[in-house]
């Protein structure tokens, strides 16, 4: 299943450095407002040691990773909701997206400048919701107009929506995330045509200097706290680390330099690893000796329906799927050793796929 992240923030903030060490699209970066004009799109491989462990005992032609689509978007100012700056084409762009990566500057640098004259993280997270919040409202008013009428007429559902929308438009008009609000999916219904903004989920990234890659500063705590009670991660990452670990081809020169700076892990792929965890997202594997492959299903889905992110025949005719665990996987071997162990579980309909699980489906069309 195809997975979009956008990258978003003010001017300035660091959002196309970040997507260069993410991708190996580069995209122009450049100390002036709007240097990003069209969105980059870059593929990005999700980070997981589990595909080694697999690729070691099953020595498959080809490994394949699953992936996250990034989408670097034009820097907002204040008034895109009115179309200032690139505002509108801005706006589009983050409809587009299933999750939000909200860069957010944290350090201090006079030779980079600032739109807002200051460096302030809370302001500049306030800026983009406001504009957002502004845009969601403009869609949910108009769909009022209509639900309204029908709603007049006795229609069931009419009202049902017309309640949950006066709630989101009361909420927006509050400065509040549609996200905050807690519905549920029946209740979201009333607006998931609408492909609200401030409905997407959100991780904020403090983008900062070299000294505070480890630790943070008072630019993070200010972030931080302003966030807690959204209940969204903030995920420190230098982006200027990221652009010189990127260039570094060998594995154990790239680990070197993390070491350097007390990391244990590059703020990216940090982020990869939450932009998956944010959007509810597991992986399973095929392993064979053409291909060991991750695939990305939701959790909690069934077997039938994870089966289908390989083929739609797969759902359609499934019959059962065998199913080993990795760790049974490594301790024994080889698939053969694992049936042979009594470890190779055979499910049916109503297995609920668990990450991490190697699967085998059995199909007939």
């Amino acid at each position: 299943m195809a997975l979009k992240c956008g990258i978003v923030g003010l001017p300035n903030v660091g959002k196309s450095t970040l997507f260069n060490a993410l991708s190996n699209n580069k995209a122009e970066a450049a100390n002036f407002p709007f240097c990003t004009i069209e969105p980059n799109v870059g593929i990005v491989s999700v980070p997981d040691n589990r595909l080694q462990i697999l690729e070691k005992l099953v020595n498959p032609q080809r490994v394949l990773p699953t992936t996250i689509e990034f989408v670097d978007i034009a820097g907002l100012v204040k008034g895109a909701s009115k179309g200032e700056g690139l505002g509108n084409k801005f706006l589009g762009n983050i409809r587009e997206v299933d999750a939000i990566i909200h860069v957010i500057r944290c350090f201090e640098d006079e030779n980079v400048v600032h739109v807002a004259g200051g460096v302030d993280p809370v302001f500049d997270k306030e800026v983009i919701d406001t504009e957002l919040q502004l845009k969601d409202l403009e869609s949910v008013e108009k769909k009022i107009l209509k639900v309204q009428k029908i709603a007049k007429t006795g229609d069931s559902e009419a009202k049902s929506h017309l309640k949950v929308l006066t709630e989101v438009k009361e909420a927006l008009d509050n400065g509040k995330n549609v996200r905050s609000l807690g519905y549920s999916a029946d209740e979201a219904d009333a607006y998931a045509d609408l492909l609200l903004l401030t409905a997407k989920p959100v991780i904020y990234v403090a983008n900062v200097d070299e000294a505070s890659v480890t630790t943070g500063n008072a630019f993070v705590e200010a972030l931080r706290t302003d966030v807690a009670s959204e209940n969204s991660d903030v995920t420190i990452v230098s982006a200027a680390i990221e652009a010189q670990i990127a260039e570094l081809e060998d594995l154990d020169e790239r680990q070197m330099f993390l070491d350097e700076y007390g990391l244990s892990d590059s703020g990216l792929n940090r982020l990869i690893r939450a932009s998956y965890t944010l959007l509810n997202l597991i992986t399973y594997f095929t392993a064979g000796v053409q291909e060991v492959r991750a695939w990305t299903i939701e959790k909690g889905w069934k077997a039938p329906k994870a089966a289908s992110v390989i083929h739609t025949d797969f759902e359609k005719g499934f019959i059962k799927a065998e199913v080993i665990k990795l760790e049974n996987y490594q301790k024994f071997g080889s698939e053969q050793a694992c049936k042979e162990a009594g470890k190779l579980a055979i499910e049916g309909k109503e297995y609920i796929v668990l990450d991490g699980d190697i699967m085998h489906f059995r199909f007939n069309v």
